[in-house]
């Protein structure tokens, strides 16, 4: 029954007599999250195979899972390896029955051709000779504990660390750095200094030449802990009560000191304290190859102040090899690239210090800038390789044709020596690059949310199409309902910028009808989100249409990958979530679709998203009508010290309570849900609590549900069915189904 009931359901999504929020729209929103899987031909990885101009990936085809081998200088493919035989032997080895087509096998490493192949499945590891044609079983799969979010290693402990030579152990004792010769056992003690609150951490350097050792001196801190309940844990029948090591904004921070031993002088080096103080971090230490010095990063506190850092080996100085610096923050966790080139001698680094985020070419000796590498009012999102021997850096980049979205990422090669940015890619599209090895090929596989995948190999030194590999079959999708999104842009605030976004209807999509419009939002500062590949059903938006809504999803000012000014907007004000521009925006587009109600506009949200839809209705209710957010950081002093600090800034100020959703529920206007998880370890569910208590004491009405046990999430099914009943009841105006009456339906 249940078959005949979706095969109807397919056939008739297309029936424009179907009214909003009924049972028939749910039941079609179900089956759509099924039917809207069915892409084949569209790997999304790919390996390229060592030494060769061979490369493998994995897709999925009408009849399962298929691994293929294509060999470049032939344009040749064929399976990479016998799927049947893999199945017939793991079958009696495991004695199961396992698919060809449906092998558990993951984490599929392949290097050359005709080695041995490892992979992971059923809880082992296992090899495959592929000339041979054996199967061997080897050892299980090592559990590495219930690692939560935001756990922290114990800097204090750790193994010997053997010295190049192997003549020689460092490690620490009684707070101490100590070596232990391994030829005749003795011990030598290097630091006296070390003590319980000023101590030496265990992860010890040498240098490569054996004479010195770099260390770090840390003075520690209390380190704050957050404390949940699980109530109904599953083995045993009281609750249980679990800790984290969770700073938060404001709190003290250990201060660290990079400290250099000369084993053979005895000479005891350490960081001119000027250079690093009050740090939010030292990371990175490294040394010379030829042992001068060693180099690490430091991040000052506020996130205005990065150094590139050297301690000289043999006097000792401390020297700055880059600094950079911001007036509202420099994006270390999202925008940092460095490369250090022979030695040192040259060090590329990603900078936004003339308003764009691009690449420059340091002197690693003088620590000035030889040259800028690449220039204009576009982005350097990522660095894919450089090439030393060519001097060549190829890179992806965004932004820089003014007829294609601004967020588009395109291969691109710059040389080290100077010149002009080469563009390999041309497509309207966005393109996920795989270089291979020796520089001479790249798989490009691109896509936009309206255009489905295109894989083709192409020539690294001019950007044409070798072979083709795979182009996406999408006529079951089709057959199904769905239509392509539509990309949408309109000005921001300022009238100039252009806004980019995604418009989603319904399958039955009547335009003589009226929808409310609801905003799926995550906002955070780190990235954007609107998605730029092909996603027919991305997290789940084209299901939230099927009731009966227009669904948008947009990236406002305040998020990243466009300009430096862009980004700044949300700098001590994610209060602001970029609602200026979502809201023309959404007006823009609704200017030439007379069917979206702007008088009718909900937004839902996780995490960040959580917040900002909150957010929504306490501090734009003439626009924004029905919020749903989930395990929302509502107060940013009450989640974790590094996100919230990046751009919120430090010391905390007053611009973090006006901020907060927690100090301004009593704006609440409209129709609020909140949903969290009992045991969130990544956004304290305080947060979400204190908001409620303040909902309370402001006599204000909203629904809440806690879902027990469950951690940072948007509520998982149960929570899923009530945020689109919220909305079905709210915005549209009907009474959802009854739940019985779906769940039976489903059944049948």
């Amino acid at each position: 029954m249940r078959k005949t009931l979706l095969v109807a359901l397919m056939v008739g999504l297309s029936f424009k007599g179907f009214a909003q929020g009924t049972l028939i729209d749910y039941q079609r929103a179900d089956s759509i999250k099924k039917a809207f899987e069915q892409v084949y031909h569209a790997p999304s990885r790919f390996e390229w195979i060592e030494d060769t101009n061979m490369l493998w990936y994995q897709m999925k085809t009408e009849r399962g899972q298929e691994f293929i081998q294509a060999h470049v200088d032939n344009q040749q493919k064929q399976p990479l390896f016998d799927q049947e035989l893999i199945a017939e032997k793991l079958s009696n080895v495991l004695q199961d029955t396992i698919k060809a087509y449906e092998l558990p096998i993951r984490n599929l490493s392949f290097k050359s051709v005709g080695s041995v192949m490892t992979f992971l499945a059923e809880g082992y590891h296992w090899e495959y000779d592929l000339s041979s044609e054996t199967l061997a079983k080897k050892e299980p799969i090592k559990d590495n504990g219930n690692r939560y979010w935001g756990t922290r290693w114990d800097d204090r402990k750790g193994d010997p660390v053997l010295a190049p030579d192997s003549s020689r152990q460092a490690f620490i004792r009684e707070h101490n750095v100590w070596i232990k010769h391994l030829s005749s056992g003795k011990t030598e003690q290097l630091t006296f200094d070390g003590a319980p609150g000023l101590y030496y951490a265990a992860h010890l350097q040498w240098s490569p030449d054996g004479e010195k050792l770099g260390a770090v001196k840390v003075r520690p801190v209390e380190v704050r802990q957050l404390t949940l309940i699980s109530s109904s844990p599953e083995d045993q029948l009281q609750p249980k009560l679990e800790t984290r090591d969770y700073p938060k904004p404001g709190d003290a921070l250990p201060q660290k000191t990079p400290v250099l031993l000369n084993l053979t002088s005895g000479q005891q080096f350490e960081v001119d304290q000027a250079l690093i103080h009050d740090q939010f971090g030292i990371s990175g230490l490294n040394w010379r190859e030829d042992s001068r010095a060693f180099t690490f990063e430091y991040n000052q506190r506020g996130h205005q102040v990065y150094r590139v850092l050297a301690l000289d080996a043999t006097d000792g100085n401390t020297a700055v090899v880059i600094e950079e610096t911001s007036d509202t923050f420099i994006d270390y966790s999202g925008k940092k690239f460095r490369k250090d080139l022979n030695d040192g001698q040259e060090i590329i680094w990603a900078s936004e210090r003339d308003g764009w985020r691009h690449l420059y070419l340091f002197d690693g000796q003088t620590g000035e800038i030889k040259r800028q590498l690449t220039k204009g009012a576009w982005v350097v999102r990522e660095v894919l390789d450089v090439d030393e021997e060519s001097r060549m850096v190829y890179f992806l980049a965004s932004g820089r044709s003014k007829d294609e979205d601004p967020y588009h990422l395109h291969l691109c090669k710059v040389s080290l020596d100077g010149g002009s940015v080469t563009q390999l890619t041309t497509e309207n599209a966005n393109h996920d690059i795989t270089l291979a090895a020796d520089k001479e090929y790249f798989v490009d596989n691109y896509s936009r949310q309206d255009l489905a995948p295109v894989s083709v190999v192409k020539s690294l030194s001019t950007g044409k199409t070798i072979m083709e590999l795979e182009k996406a079959v999408i006529h079951k999708i089709e057959a199904a309902g769905w239509q392509a999104p539509e990309i949408f842009s309109a000005k921001g605030r300022d009238g100039e910028t252009d806004i980019w976004g995604l418009i989603i209807k319904p399958t039955n999509f009547d335009p003589q009808k009226s929808y409310p419009i609801l905003e799926y939002i995550y906002a955070g500062p780190h990235s954007s989100f609107v998605p730029k590949s092909f996603g027919p059903n991305y997290r789940g938006l084209q299901e939230m249409a099927e009731l009966g809504f227009i669904v948008v999803q947009v990236d406002g000012m305040g998020t990243s990958n466009r300009s430096k000014a862009f980004h700044d907007v949300c700098w001590k004000n994610l209060k602001d979530a970029g609602f200026p521009d979502r809201i023309r925006w959404i007006q823009a587009a609704a200017q030439t679709r007379p069917y979206m109600d702007v008088d009718k506009v909900g937004i839902f949200g996780t995490s960040a998203g959580g917040q900002s839809s909150t957010g929504a209705l306490l501090f734009h209710p003439e626009f924004y009508k029905v919020g749903v957010s989930s395990c929302g950081c509502h107060d940013n002093r009450m989640d974790k010290i590094w996100w919230n600090e990046q751009w919120m800034g430090y010391p905390i100020g007053k611009h973090y309570e006006a901020c907060s959703n927690v100090a301004n529920a009593h704006r609440l206007e409209g129709k609020l849900m909140l949903i969290v998880g009992e045991v969130d370890d990544n956004v304290d569910p305080s947060s979400t609590y204190q908001l409620v208590d303040q909902l309370i004491k402001n006599n204000k009405e909203f629904e809440f549900l806690m879902v027990p046990g469950m951690g940072h999430s948007s509520g998982g099914e149960y929570g899923e069915h009530k945020r689109r009943d919220f909305f079905v009841k709210n915005l549209l105006g009907v009474d959802p189904p009854a739940w019985t009456a779906f769940d039976k339906s489903i059944r049948d």
